[in-house]
Formats: C-alpha cells, sequence, structure tokens
C-alpha cells in the first residue's frame, strides 16, 4: 500500500484536513485529496485550515480537484468521509468499490459529518473525529513503529 486518496465532497474541508493528517502520521504513505463535487483551484476553506494549523497542520498549498476514474485508478486505497460518497464512487466507478473504505473505517465506521460554514467549534469536533480515525488508519497502513 503506497497511494492513498482521500474524498470528500468539495475537497475544501474534510479530505484536505484527512490527506495532511494521515501524511503526518503515516509519513511512507503518498497521500492526496479530491472531492466528487469538488470546487477545483480553491484552497482549503478558512476555518479548517485555522483548525488544522491550531493542530499542527498545514493546509497551505491545496487547490481543490475533481475525484476522477484516472485519479481513482491510480490510488491502491480511496478513503471517504461518508457512506453516499462511497455509494457515488461505486456507481459511478464500479470498478473501484474493492478499494474503496470510509475514513473513520476503524475507529466509529461513521460518516465524518461535512462542516463546510459551519461554527469553528464544529470544524475542530470534525478534525478530532478526522484525527482519530486517520489514526487508526495509520496504525494499519505502516509497519510496527513507523508512525509518528
Amino acid at each position: 500500500m503506497e497511494k492513498v486518496l482521500v474524498v470528500c465532497v468539495g475537497n475544501i474541508c474534510r479530505s484536505p484536513v484527512g490527506e495532511r493528517v494521515l501524511q503526518k502520521m503515516a509519513p511512507g504513505l503518498s497521500v492526496s485529496s479530491a472531492g466528487i463535487a469538488a470546487l477545483e483551484g480553491h484552497a482549503a476553506d478558512e476555518t479548517a485550515e485555522r483548525v488544522a494549523r491550531d493542530n499542527d497542520i498545514s493546509l497551505a498549498g491545496h487547490a481543490g480537484r475533481q475525484f476522477t476514474f484516472d485519479l481513482g485508478s491510480q490510488a491502491d486505497l480511496i478513503l471517504v468521509m461518508e457512506k453516499g460518497h462511497k455509494a457515488h464512487i461505486t456507481r459511478k466507478f464500479p470498478e473501484l468499490s474493492g478499494k474503496t473504505m470510509l475514513f473513520d473505517q476503524w475507529a466509529k465506521a461513521e460518516d465524518i459529518p461535512d462542516p463546510f460554514k459551519r461554527l469553528q467549534d464544529f470544524h475542530e469536533a470534525v478534525f478530532d473525529r478526522i484525527f482519530a480515525a486517520a489514526s487508526a488508519w495509520a496504525k494499519k497502513l505502516t509497519p510496527k513503529g513507523a508512525t509518528k
């Protein structure tokens, strides 16, 4: 497992945070992100960026990009924020269904809610969920003792 793609809707809140947190926890992986209805070219959401920065995660340089079959097929694992995202990808690209899983698969196995246009404390709660889920994935995807 080398390439992980993190997916949400707009690719400006959850998936960039998930990408950067997982990359920090599992530096041996190549982690990127995309959205199923991406705000292409947009920087990360200001509140998401502030919350990430407060937790020592940088979203600098992020630009939203659209999920495509090519992006998905290049990834070894596609991690989605909601069950509906998995259903969307599976319906549109059935060949990718076997490598598409919930980002929160090993923590609560629940959807991680979208904080877009929500208050900072909602973003903070979402960050905590993403952090916990990324920690669980980092343990599964990296050799023992290799996570930060």
